[in-house]
Formats: structure tokens, sequence, C-alpha cells
């Protein structure tokens, strides 16, 4: 399922749980060897594969212990572009190019 803005929070906390537990098993751990990998408690992993909510740091520890640290950067990048940011820099690079003409501006020149 695609989460999105309009994806309630007890809904994304479920598909999370559900794709950590798909993880978890696809790579061979049973959740006492991943919550022992990741040195969280079993109970606290149970409590993420039923979908209740825990602190950032656990998810961290999980996605490293998963070798999935990759993922991290992903959920919020270094460097983010923002279409609305770079549509107003192209504006003022456009308005800046047609300040420099010489003459009456008509509007209808292409560039």
């Amino acid at each position: 399922m695609k989460i999105d803005k309009f994806t309630s929070e007890p809904y994304i906390l479920r598909e999370l749980a559900e794709r950590i537990a798909r993880i978890r098993k696809a790579q061979g751990f049973s959740q006492t060897e991943l919550a022992r990998e990741a040195g969280i408690g079993v109970a606290t992993l149970r409590r993420i594969e039923g979908g209740q909510d825990c602190h950032i740091e656990t998810w961290i520890k999980l996605l490293k212990a998963l070798n999935m640290a990759s993922t991290i950067d992903a959920l919020l990048p270094e460097t983010f572009n923002s279409p609305m940011a770079e549509t107003l820099a192209k504006k003022s690079r456009k308005h800046r190019k047609s300040t420099r003409v010489s003459g009456p501006v008509w509007g209808d020149q292409v560039e």
C-alpha cells in the first residue's frame, strides 16, 4: 500500500508493522534474534510488529540490524529540492535575463 498524506497514522503504523515483520522473516530472523541484534527487548519488537507506537530510535536500531540503514536517508533526505523553490528560482533567473534587454519590452519575446 502506498502511504501518502491522507493515510491515517494508525494505518501507517500497521502498514510499517507488517513491512518490518515481512522483512524480518525474509532475512531469516526470529523476533528474539532480531531483538538481540538490534539491542532492543523482544516485547518492544512485538509491540512494533503489532502496530503500536514506539520511539524512532528503536526503528533506527531495527533498520541498522536489518542492514537497511540507507532507508533512513530516504525518510528525510539531507537535501530537498522543492518543486516550488525550483520554479521560483527559474522565474527569478528569467526576470534577471529580461531586465538586460535594451529597448522596449513587449512581453512576446521568445527567450
